[in-house]
């Protein structure tokens, strides 16, 4: 028999957690605003309409990451999973860049 053990979550790593959502929230909302920006019709050269749009979206995004880091367990684990997310979300945009640029 398997016992799972409960981990409640609690505010011991609050300033880890923050940290990695300040830092790595942002980078990540970067890149995911890149994507945007090359993904979407027009790509980069899109109209003035367009940037604004991608601009405007970073901060929701950055907010959106900041308020769902503590949900994490432990600061280690938002460090980790959220510099593997900013590893893959800029390795999609080099790429995109790469592919469309």
């Amino acid at each position: 028999m398997t016992t799972q053990r409960s981990h409640r979550l609690d505010s011991a790593d609050w300033f880890g957690k923050t940290c990695a959502g300040l830092v790595l929230g942002f980078s990540l909302a970067v890149a995911v605003s890149g994507l945007c920006a090359w993904l979407t019709p027009g790509g980069i050269a899109g109209g003035n309409g367009k940037i604004q749009f991608v601009m405007w979206l970073m901060a929701p995004l950055w907010a959106g990451v900041l308020c769902f880091v503590f949900l994490f367990r432990d600061s280690r684990r938002a460090w980790l999973w959220l510099g593997g997310a900013n590893l893959v979300a800029c390795g999609l945009l080099a790429g995109v860049r790469g592919l469309l640029g």
